[in-house]
């Protein structure tokens, strides 16, 4: 237990840092969320989450009966025993890492930091940015504790992951770090130690290996749908009562704040010859550009006067967040194609009803597989990479007995 120690999490109602928040009130903890979104911070205080979460109302009701607070105030960074940061370094429109976000925070809320206080910087940071604040800290504040321990939990589920998954925990200096694992081994059932560079390069690497798990899906549904080939069915019969092929991703778009990010990130740390890296952000990414082609073929390769309606703007199934979802990509080239575009998704009040995109379009696309879809009869003709609406049968013959 955190025995009442004071913590503020900076960029506090956000995917990243609320769930946290929650976990450390939790576990005694005395928690402030510090945000300069005022709705969000309403939101939570509250009682609701701005954000899908999973079993996230009741926790953050429990949460905030034991004194969880969001405020929009830095005022209790004053007092607090430990600031957590959560802004990252996002890639620029050169896919460069960008560290002019995470500078301005840090400058902003530094000041106001108390002295001896443990400050620890949650969200991905391009390889090398720890070393880069250290720097910084230290030359104006060398009373601080300064460790990073980065968030490695799928959104939507980060409540459940927080305390089911090992935390990495870094830090330059032994005091930083037995401070840090304190704060984590509370929450975590274990806590692996890395130092801070190799730290960075685990989370920028786990997100580049599933970039590129789903980029080999991907590849492969290209090639198979090219060559009029039912990928549906090869991705059955290969993964049948088949272990080794018990892991391999179905295809989809791959979209979302961090998996292309991370991808580009570590190719910038190797000096841009990550060429998988690159090769998987062009399959991907490119998969938008298929399927409207796909459809487009069944127009006569002319999607003019169309009504196209997409299923699902959201980056993912069952969540609420469109943050570089391909969809936008998918609407952008439909009305480039001359297209009628009707979006729908069951996370947006704003919008055409299912039934009126059903009833109105003439042609649609699967972009995010929402349980909600499943089922759906569409008699119209339909580009599904997911293999949600139609899924092929593969036929299973008895073998030998005994």
């Amino acid at each position: 237990m955190l025995k009442q120690k004071e913590i503020v999490v900076i960029g506090g109602c956000g995917h990243v840092g609320l769930p946290l928040g929650i976990k450390l009130e939790l576990a005694g903890g005395k928690v402030s969320l510090i945000d300069l979104n005022e709705k969000a911070v309403g939101m939570v205080n509250a009682g609701t989450l701005p954000f899908v979460e999973d079993g996230g109302e009741t926790q953050l009701r429990d949460a905030l009966a034991k004194g969880l607070k969001a405020t929009t105030d830095p005022a209790p960074c004053k007092t607090a025993d430990v600031c957590i940061f959560v802004t990252g370094t996002p890639v620029d429109e050169h896919l460069k890492p960008k560290l002019s976000e995470l500078n301005d925070v840090v400058a902003q809320y530094l000041p106001q930091i108390r002295k001896d206080a443990l400050v620890i910087m949650r969200s991905t940071l391009f390889p090398g940015t720890m070393s880069y604040i250290a720097e910084r800290i230290k030359s104006t504040r060398p009373d601080l504790l300064l460790a990073f321990c980065p968030e490695r939990v799928a959104q939507g589920k980060a409540l459940k992951e927080i305390e089911s998954l090992p935390q990495i925990v870094s830090a330059f200096d032994e005091a930083s770090f037995q401070a840090a694992y304190e704060i984590f081994r509370a929450l975590a059932p274990s806590v692996i130690r890395l130092t801070p560079l190799e730290a960075e390069v685990t989370k920028v690497m786990a997100n580049a290996w599933r970039y590129i798990e789903f980029a080999i899906a991907n590849q492969f549904y290209v090639i198979a749908d090219s060559n009029g080939v039912d990928f549906q069915r090869v991705y059955q019969a290969l993964r049948y009562d088949y272990p080794r092929a018990a892991g391999y991703k179905a295809p989809g778009f791959a979209g979302g704040p961090c998996l292309f990010k991370d991808t580009m990130q570590l190719a910038s740390f190797d000096e841009q010859q990550f060429h998988l890296g690159h090769t998987a952000m062009l399959v991907n990414e490119g998969l938008a550009s298929f399927a409207v082609k796909k459809l487009s073929r069944m127009f006569d390769s002319s999607l003019k006067g169309v009504t196209v309606g997409i299923l699902g703007m959201t980056f993912k199934a069952g969540d609420d967040d469109t943050r570089n979802s391909l969809s936008f990509r998918v609407r952008k080239e439909l009305d480039f194609g001359g297209a009628e575009v009707l979006c729908h998704d069951p996370f947006q009040s704003d919008g055409p009803s299912l039934e009126e995109v059903l009833e109105k379009a003439d042609a649609f696309i699967l972009c995010t597989p929402h349980k909600e879809y499943r089922g759906l009869d569409i008699t119209k003709p339909v580009v599904d990479v997911w293999g949600l609406l139609h899924q092929s049968e593969i036929e299973i013959l008895p073998g030998r007995k005994g």
